[in-house]
């Protein structure tokens, strides 16, 4: 395989992409995939200009998206992109600024490069597995932060769809479990969003009740690689098989863990 660094200098390529599009695109369709899950004719290109642009430059690697899936090679490749074009699709439609394109490169159940840029924002993120992480160009750390009481903690979304008011049970009962111990919650819309920022130490946790790759696996490497602690609500290191993720500032992550766990 090629050396990390050619690959992430590939994926930062590949984002960009999709950075130059919605900094000059408006969606002209929405359509619902599910009950209140919505994607856009902007998600859509560029998925298939990423996807074409990442077959041409890498044909050995596979590709998952999370509009159109799999491509043939993806079962049999040692290694996958896993992509999505847009995350916070919700936010995009809105005209809300928070909205993010993610890459990670896949081997078996972790990442070994991750890019992500947030277009509104001009920030570029990367990592690479053991090569740190960096916003445009300059080394980020998490936070040092260690009391619950002064922490940022950052949520993902309620559910949708199928069985969401069974899993909005779980994430208002973890609501009101952080609202009585930390210093502030926040709900930015975007996995994406969540931990590049718990990364760069503007938040010092994040609480995601799910685990997409294509949402995820970025976000998870570049965390991990500022030196963040990311896991799955059992305690164990998080990987793609989680179920969730718990993303914190080393100090308090085994006072987040405790907290969710005992929320949900």
């Amino acid at each position: 395989m090629r050396q990390l660094d050619q690959l992430a200098e590939i994926a930062q390529k590949a984002v960009g992409i999709g950075n130059d599009l919605i900094k000059h695109t408006r969606p002209q369709t929405v359509t619902e995939k599910t009950d209140r899950d919505t994607y856009t004719d902007v998600d859509v290109r560029i998925e298939h200009e990423v996807r074409a642009y990442l077959a041409e430059t890498t044909p050995e690697i596979g590709f998952i998206g999370e509009e159109e899936g799999a491509s043939n090679q993806a079962a049999d490749s040692e290694c996958v992109w896993a992509f999505d074009p847009i995350d916070g699709t919700s936010n995009f439609v809105h005209g809300v600024p928070l909205c993010g394109v993610s890459l990670a490169l896949m081997r078996r159940d972790r990442a070994i490069v991750a890019a992500i840029v947030l277009p509104y924002l001009d920030m570029h993120y990367s990592a690479a597995h053991e090569q740190g992480a960096y916003v445009n160009g300059s080394r980020i750390r998490a936070s040092k932060t260690a009391e619950l009481s002064k922490a940022m903690v950052a949520i993902g979304d309620y559910a949708t769809g199928e069985g969401a008011d069974d899993k909005n049970k779980q994430r208002i009962a973890l609501t009101a479990a952080l609202a009585a111990e930390v210093e502030r919650i926040r709900m930015f819309g975007s996995a994406a969003h969540d931990l590049v920022w718990l990364a760069e130490g503007r938040i010092d946790g994040a609480v995601i009740l799910s685990n997409k790759t294509y949402d995820i696996a970025g976000g998870v490497l570049i965390a991990r690689e500022a030196g963040a602690f990311v896991l799955d609500s059992t305690g164990y290191e998080h990987s793609s098989t989680a179920t969730h993720t718990i993303a914190a500032a080393p100090e308090i992550a085994e006072q987040l863990l405790a907290l969710v766990q005992a929320a949900i």
